[in-house]
């Protein structure tokens, strides 16, 4: 819920800008560290969320930075993580991205294939160095989520399938420019349901005593994230509960004693602290359906259109009035996807109130485009 303080704040600001909660964030931050055994180490998905004011506070909690491209690896070490907290996945990585992390001794690179072993080793060796890896393996662990944010089945582009390990072993063998130093997973985001974790433990845990059997005691692994918020009342729970989704790896993960536990959070960490504040700036009504048009879109936040996913919509000028009405909840971008929500039910809405869409801190401003060629948007903290 904003205060009044905020409210008022937000009338003097032009609009749409995000809003981040600060103090929400750090007690995120807390909750986390509380909830995790010492022997667990977090790193932050940048793709959630960049700004280098969040990752400033992200940093000074102790979590290290889990990177998806070259740009995130800069922009983490510009935030001063430390190089060796800095992991770097992704399923694509360009020479020029695996250049630049090489040259700075990242913590790991999380390798998709056997191509990408055999181009990393090329490259270290061409730098006269040797890479970390560890091998993202695709457990084929239904996360039960939206088809577009899955990532641990075998239909799915991301990973090494476990059909595919006695080849990259003897692969392995013959590129001296890596050291072989994880395994690591990820099965998608947006898992409220912590079974899917329960699944992909079990996984872990046979899949990481095959490479023990081959001889490969490997010094960490790493679970992924994917730890969901509740986007329909974020009042409710605003901090997700850590203890519960570590619970489970605490109760069904079986390591060796010597192995090094890793996670990689993003949304649970920033989502629930991020608002898009916008401006009514025409109501248009019909006889079966009324717009509330707002000076933001989909280039502002195009998880609605991109996933249908629900954000909750507030009225902030009006939260005292008694009268309500229904709106489809819109852009003014030139496409007819852009729209927020429909048939939400607001107080009656007028044209320069204050519209708020919750829990957008996490892939909202960092997804924003320029389509229509819009204006960047603006971040505010409080």
């Amino acid at each position: 819920m904003f205060t009044k303080k905020q409210i008022d704040h937000f009338e003097s600001l032009e609009t749409p800008f995000y809003f981040y909660d600060l103090e929400l964030l750090k007690n995120t931050l807390q909750q986390i560290k509380k909830a995790a055994p010492s022997n667990y180490h977090i790193h932050y998905a940048l793709k959630a969320n960049a700004h280098p004011t969040l990752l400033e506070i992200i940093r000074n909690a102790g979590l290290g930075a889990d990177c998806v491209s070259g740009n995130e690896v800069k922009r983490a070490i510009e935030c001063n993580f430390k190089n060796t907290d800095i992991a770097f996945a992704g399923v694509g990585k360009s020479d020029k991205e695996i250049n630049f992390a090489l040259d700075h001794s990242i913590f790991c690179f999380n390798v998709e294939s056997i191509h990408e072993l055999k181009v990393i080793d090329q490259l270290a060796k061409n730098r006269s160095t040797k890479a970390n890896i560890a091998l993202r393996i695709n457990p084929n662990v239904d996360a039960h989520t939206h088809k577009y944010i899955t990532t641990g089945l075998e239909e799915n582009k991301f990973g090494i399938n476990p059909y595919e390990f006695d080849s990259v072993l003897e692969v392995l063998k013959t590129l001296e420019n890596l050291n072989f130093t994880g395994l690591h997973f990820h099965i998608g985001s947006q898992i409220q349901d912590l079974n899917p974790f329960k699944n992909l433990c079990s996984r872990a845990n046979e899949i990481n005593k095959w490479f023990i059997q081959k001889g490969y005691l490997l010094p960490h692994i790493n679970l992924g994230g994917g730890l969901g918020i509740d986007y329909q009342q974020p009042e409710k729970q605003a901090i997700a509960n850590f203890e519960d989704y570590f619970g489970i790896f605490k109760q069904f993960l079986e390591l060796h004693p010597s192995q090094q536990i890793h996670f990689e959070l993003g949304r649970s960490v920033i989502a629930p602290c991020g608002s898009l504040i916008s401006r009514v700036l025409y109501i248009k009504n019909g006889i079966n359906t009324n717009f509330a048009i707002l000076d933001a879109g989909m280039t502002e936040l195009i998880r609605p259109a991109l996933y249908q996913a629900y954000h909750k919509i507030e009225n902030i000028s009006q939260l005292t009035s008694p009268n309500t009405t229904k709106y489809d909840v819109v852009g003014p971008i030139c496409e007819s996807s852009d729209c927020f929500g429909k048939a939400v039910e607001m107080p009656v809405t007028e044209r320069g109130n204050l519209i708020a869409i919750r829990s957008a801190g996490a892939y909202g401003e960092v997804m924003s485009n320029h389509y229509n060629l819009r204006d960047q948007v603006q971040s505010v903290f409080m």
